[in-house]
């Protein structure tokens, strides 16, 4: 669309996994601005802030506009033909286990297919992962095993359907603005909120019921609930006889005395008539929806936290209807369509196994291959990371694409260990981050207004990226930097594309929960959710309507007993820290730190901490306190507030002046390899100057 010389070009917004849509204002190869597009379904023209400021970062000057080799220590400008070389050489010098690769939530799905095809088909390793390690990958983990399909079972919209919304370790009005919207929308039609947060967040004050409760007690929350429910009789006996398994054991772990009103109380810091009342709203308020975020993954008993959720929705029959399911809200722009593309060290795209000989067979038939990686598992970034620092030389070098650990992985002092011991590394991204300061090459790629492409938002919609303007200098968009790298190693043929549709094409052929899209159809505003299995398919708005995605079609019950965190509070550091997001910056603060009106609003962290043990501290609020847990310390300035539970303390984790992720814990959950950000004990002090 043309105005007055201006150009309108449609997109949809790099942050956040809800994937609202706008226009980038457009003149002189200059992105001046972002108005509204209305007819996208998601946001209907309105933004959260981050989004309204989506393009301040675009012409940054700190943007990588040439390759960058070092040499000595220090970053000289090269070539692309130098930096190739030298890429090419190191690549082919190492073993296939001996390399690793890292995917991008930031980046479009052509270019995390490529990334991974990249690692199976030209360097032969299945070491290949991205943060959705970090935040969801307890979801794909265990919403796979019990429903047979990892994703949000509903959409968005129909969320303003339900009677009753249950919100857990999320704080959807900050951190996914227009889907809070559509609580308020239930709202405003009768539905009850219910938020479940250590934090009186901008969330809870939305809510009719707020349950104030501990970090990492959330399993024994869950089964509290449901212990009530099942103690009035308020279960969907229907549902659950005709579309479930595993109900009688899971039955007697909930039925436990531990898991009475009584002691969960005691446990989780709630009062007992709140938790009934929750519980009686879930059960009677039909259709209920549950929506959760990294306040539920991130924990070393993520997956179980996420079984539990999934119990209590199948126990009330809440699973296949509008306004109802297990909805986990994706923390960036391309979380879930990374994960689809198969930037996982299990799984090709569509969740095909490694394992699976048919799956192997029919990639390497559609790549033009003779070999791949081999048939077992690659190592999570969390497993490299370990690696690096305990068995230095196993894993030797790093390809990594829009990735940023050493503000975004836990304990922050392992992860410098971790990439000082890398031989070789090679960092793709806009600007020189954090990590990219311990590569040996930096290469400079193009953002989301250069370039076209797709991604996948939190309900499954894969959505379009149009191209607005060029790249800064000599920058490339990722999928042209892989694929230019392919050939220079031999594999032209099986990277020859000219254009991102042609990418896309592949993936729809491999792929069959997105086999039904092309361009053209995405070209709609409304846009297709997988599975769009053909053609003539709309797309799939609600999950499991009629039976679960798994093998036998019933949804999988599973005792889960409650377990504490991997580190408990003590004498020496008495308060629970937990982590989290600013509603004005997003992950490590690479874009929203660069966008002007964004840092204006907010320049630095800050540590909340109750007024009580504030006062026990002395402290005061504003004051710079020394914030310490078994890893670090930082300094930072106290904010002294009552929307906190006492002895919990919150850091957000964008600001490298003060990162959280010092102090956090890299303990794993034990399947999904996800690092217990949330739970992790620490101490406050006052700085004696």
């Amino acid at each position: 669309m043309l105005v007055a010389g201006m150009e309108f070009v449609p997109t949809t917004c790099p942050y956040c996994g809800t994937g609202c849509s706008f226009y980038l204002v457009v003149r002189d190869n200059r992105v001046l601005g972002i108005e509204p597009w209305h007819t996208p379904p998601i946001n209907e023209g309105k933004l959260c802030q981050k989004g309204r400021y989506a393009h301040e970062f675009i012409h940054s000057k700190d943007r990588l506009t040439k390759p960058l080799i070092k040499e000595n220590g220090v970053f000289v400008k090269s070539t692309w033909d130098e930096a190739y070389r030298l890429i090419v050489k190191k690549f082919k010098s190492y073993r296939p286990e001996e390399l690793a690769c890292l995917a991008s939530a930031k980046a479009s799905n052509e270019e995390n297919y490529l990334m991974q095809k990249f690692a199976r088909t030209v360097l032969k390793t299945n070491n290949i992962d991205h943060c959705a390690r970090l935040c969801h990958s307890p979801t794909v983990s265990a919403l796979s095993e019990v429903f047979g399909s990892g994703a949000m079972t509903n959409s968005i919209l129909d969320l303003q359907e339900s009677k009753c919304i249950f919100v857990i370790g999320s704080n959807t009005f900050e951190q996914h603005p227009l889907i809070g919207r559509r609580l308020i929308l239930a709202k405003k039609r009768g539905a009850k909120i219910i938020c479940a947060d250590p934090r009186y967040t901008p969330t809870a004050k939305q809510a009719d019921l707020y349950l104030s409760m501990y970090s990492g007690t959330d399993v024994a929350l869950l089964n509290g609930l449901m212990h009530h429910i099942l103690e009035n009789g308020w279960e969907d006996r229907g549902f659950i006889g005709s579309r479930t398994k595993g109900f009688a054991a899971m039955k007697n772990t909930v039925m436990k005395e531990s898991y009475d009103l009584k002691h969960v109380s005691k446990l989780v810091g709630i009062p007992e008539s709140d938790l009934a009342t929750a519980a009686e709203w879930i059960a009677k308020s039909k259709p209920s929806a549950l929506i959760y975020s990294m306040g539920i993954t991130q924990h070393t008993v993520g997956v179980d936290n996420v079984k539990s959720v999934a119990n209590l929705m199948m126990l009330t029959g809440n699973i296949g209807k509008p306004g109802s399911g297990v909805n986990p809200l994706r923390g960036q722009n391309n979380v879930q369509g990374a994960c689809d593309m198969g930037c996982l060290p299990d799984v090709y795209s569509g969740y095909q196994k490694v394992t699976d000989q048919e799956s192997r067979s029919k990639m390497m038939r559609i790549w033009g291959v003779d070999e791949i990686a081999n048939s077992s598992a690659g190592y999570t970034v969390t497993e490299t990371m370990n690696l690096l620092v305990d068995e230095p030389g196993k894993i030797k070098c790093l390809y990594l694409m829009g990735e940023n650990p050493m503000l975004s992985d836990p304990d922050l002092d392992h992860v410098r260990a971790a990439l000082e011991s890398v031989e070789f590394m090679v960092s793709q991204d806009i600007f020189l981050s954090e990590t990219a300061e311990f590569a040996d090459v930096i290469l400079p790629a193009a953002c989301y207004a250069e370039k076209n492409g797709t991604h996948t938002n939190t309900e499954r919609r894969v959505q379009r990226w149009r191209k607005a303007i060029d790249p800064p200098g000599e920058a490339k968009p990722d999928w042209l930097i892989i694929s230019e790298i392919a050939g220079l190693m031999g594999y032209d043929k099986q990277f020859s594309y000219k254009k991102e549709s042609e990418i896309f094409d592949e993936i729809t052929e491999v792929t069959p929960s997105y086999a039904g899209m092309n361009y053209e159809r995405l070209e709609h505003p409304y846009a297709l959710q997988w599975p769009c299995p053909d053609i003539s398919h709309p797309g799939t708005q609600i999950l499991h309507t009629e039976k679960f995605a798994t093998k036998d079609g019933l949804g999988l019950f599973t005792a889960v007993e409650w377990q504490p965190p991997a580190e408990v509070t003590d004498s020496e550091y008495p308060l629970i820290l937990t982590t989290g997001r600013s509603i004005w910056h997003w992950h490590t603060g690479t874009m929203t730190r660069r966008s002007k009106t964004l840092d204006a609003e907010v320049k630095t962290g800050w540590v909340e901490i109750h007024a009580k043990d504030a006062e026990k501290l002395g402290i005061d609020d504003g004051e710079m306190v020394r914030v310490s847990s078994r890893r670090g310390n930082i300094e930072i300035q106290a904010k002294v507030t009552k929307d906190i539970k006492e002895g919990e303390v919150f850091i957000p984790f964008h600001f490298k002046e003060c990162p959280a992720n010092i102090l956090t814990n890299n303990a794993l959950d034990s399947i999904a390899k996800i690092p217990e950000y949330k739970a992790c004990a620490s101490k406050v002090e006052k700085i004696k100057r």
